[in-house]
């Protein structure tokens, strides 16, 4: 690698570490070429990326990011993971890891907020940022269909009341 490529390389991992939510790091060593398309598809459909650089360049891009904090964890062969949904990234990962014992979560950071192996996969746990949204419009949603029900029913009652007495002058009536 020539040394525009790794200026180039350096400015686009800072550009993800600046403006990801979130970032898990973990060990690779021993996953097949198959098990990181696997990965690397899910978390596309999750809306996170996973990328694998140089340790040395990371570090490098890392200086002076919310995420600074995650420079002890790249040692060895380690991958990167990282979404815009604050919990993106870690259900996949974590979802990954318990599928591939290969696949080790060393730790990541949220925002200035360091996290262990353990905080990743609590932060899993949590519903996604769309499934959150649906809670919340289900919930407003609710009041307002009771309400509209609630209004209606008197006007439906009176409707079924003047269609029986309407019935009834029909059947009633002298033909």
């Amino acid at each position: 690698m020539d040394r525009a490529a790794k200026s180039e390389l350096v400015g686009a991992l800072g550009e993800i570490f600046k403006t990801a939510k979130v970032v898990v790091v973990g060990h690779y060593s021993g996953l097949t070429v198959a098990q990181m398309q696997v990965l690397r598809r899910q978390m596309k459909q999750a809306g996170a990326s996973v990328k694998v650089a140089k340790n040395r360049l990371a570090k490098i891009a890392l200086d002076g990011s919310d995420v600074a904090a995650i420079a002890p964890l790249l040692k060895g062969p380690t991958l990167i993971a990282f979404s815009g949904d604050p919990v993106a990234a870690p259900k996949v990962a974590v979802d990954f890891a318990r599928t591939n014992e290969k696949f080790v979560i060393l730790g990541g950071a949220m925002g200035k907020t360091t996290l262990d192996p353990n905080a990743v996969k609590a932060l899993a746990t949590l519903p996604s940022l769309d499934e959150l949204r649906a809670r919340i419009i289900g919930l407003i949603k609710a009041p307002a269909t009771k309400i509209a029900q609630v209004v209606n029913a008197p006007a439906a009652k009176v409707a079924r009341v003047v269609q029986a007495y309407a019935k009834k002058g029909e059947e009633s009536a002298p033909a």
